[in-house]
């Protein structure tokens, strides 16, 4: 049975977060390659293969767990920093976009916790990061971001970043909520999890909402976020000017007329 190291931290910033994580002497924190910010002197650095649970014994299950966290799209290695100086050490964790770090006490969840993919940022050593396949044909087949999603399992502090503003809920026994598959970050596994169809062709096509929707059913705690990464990266993608376009004067009352000059009429 693999200890859980209880670690203690910090959030700082407002839009873009980092933690900082206190660590005892031989305690350890796990997170995603390149996710560290900074670390004091006396924490040593440690690439692992697999989930950074150690819970796998011998390469056959270190294989494995590293593979699943392949199909999430995560890389194959998880880094370990541990306290090897004397006295506590610290070590932060800066969040890769806009928006805020949720801390998770996983014992006070009942020890598992399901989460979009990209959503884990850092844990306490001992927190396994597997996959959770979603079983109905609806979300395999549309779910998009919400097939394949992140298993978080263990009693320890686990942290899991979310873009914008965070909405958390309890939902009751049977409460149901339909959500964007993108702005869902994380629910407890007790918590139904669907992908439905619009229902209207007309909204479908024109609302710009999509033809999909997530259902949550409780009973259970959710978190939202309210700036999906990819929603996001859509409207910097739509908003860049075209290669060799010139300046647009996006702020003044020449910008829709410059377009024109300039023979674009998107």
């Amino acid at each position: 049975m693999t200890t859980m190291h209880e670690v203690d931290y910090k959030i700082y910033g407002d839009d873009m977060q980092y933690v900082e994580v206190e660590l005892d002497p031989m305690e350890a924190a796990v997170a995603e390659a390149g996710g560290m910010m900074y670390m004091e002197d006396g924490i040593e650095m440690e690439t692992i293969f697999g989930d950074g649970s150690q819970q796998s014994s011998g390469f056959l299950g270190s294989l494995m767990s590293a593979g699943k966290r392949l199909l999430t799209g995560e890389s194959l290695f998880m880094t370990v920093f541990q306290n090897r100086g004397v006295g506590k050490k610290r070590v932060a964790f800066g969040a890769p976009y806009p928006g805020k770090i949720i801390p998770v006490h996983l014992v006070e969840i009942g020890g598992e916790l399901i989460a979009q993919k990209d959503a884990f940022l850092c844990a306490a050593k001992g927190v396994s990061v597997g996959i959770a396949f979603n079983k109905k044909i609806g979300a395999g087949l549309f779910g998009g971001e919400g097939f394949i999603m992140e298993r978080l399992q263990g009693d320890g502090w686990a942290f899991i970043h979310a873009g914008g503003t965070i909405y958390q809920r309890e939902l009751g026994p049977g409460e149901v909520l339909r959500v964007d598959t993108g702005c869902i970050v994380a629910f407890q596994p007790n918590v139904q999890f669907d992908i439905q169809f619009v229902g209207k062709i007309k909204s479908a096509l024109f609302g710009g909402e999509g033809l999909f929707f997530a259902t949550l059913r409780g009973p259970g705690r959710i978190w939202l976020q309210s700036l999906p990464f990819s929603r996001m990266a859509d409207r910097i993608i739509a908003a860049a000017p075209r290669a060799g376009g010139k300046g647009r004067e996006e702020g003044s009352i020449l910008g829709g007329l410059g377009r024109l000059i300039d023979g674009d009429n998107s």
